[in-house]
């Protein structure tokens, strides 16, 4: 059963970017530039910290969907935030609309999607698959 959480919660993240959350992290021969899979990654961080205060005793959300834009650069030493603004809700599923800004500009956007789990319980009905 899906939980009533409110439409337009927010939540956010924020960072200043270091050399580890750059494309040249991943590989040597590319720039200190802020990498996709970090911004991504607070993205995400945004729209659970929306969700925290929902999750029940045991419960975490997880994502279960992305469709994000990463539309310009960013380099070491900027402060990058991400906003998780609830847009809609589909079933068990919840749509965040995610923005990242470096403080010049808007860098991302899109869609995160998540979903309430209890990890016990998710642990419990595999082991129970794979004993079948």
């Amino acid at each position: 059963m899906a939980k009533e959480v409110p439409v337009g919660v927010r939540g956010q993240s924020e960072i200043t970017v270091e050399p580890r959350h750059t494309l040249h992290h991943h590989h040597k021969s590319l720039p200190l530039i802020f990498s996709t899979p970090d911004m991504i990654g607070m993205m995400e961080w945004a729209a659970a910290n929306a969700m925290l205060p929902y999750c029940e005793e045991g419960e975490i959300s997880v994502g279960t969907a992305i469709n994000i834009e990463h539309r310009a650069p960013t380099t070491v030493g900027q402060k990058v935030t991400t906003e998780a603004v609830l847009e809609s809700r589909n079933g068990r599923f919840y749509v965040f609309r995610v923005t990242a800004h470096n403080g010049v500009q808007e860098i991302g956007r899109g869609t995160v999607t998540r979903a309430f789990v209890n990890p016990a319980k998710v642990a419990e009905r595999h082991s129970t698959k794979s004993k079948a």
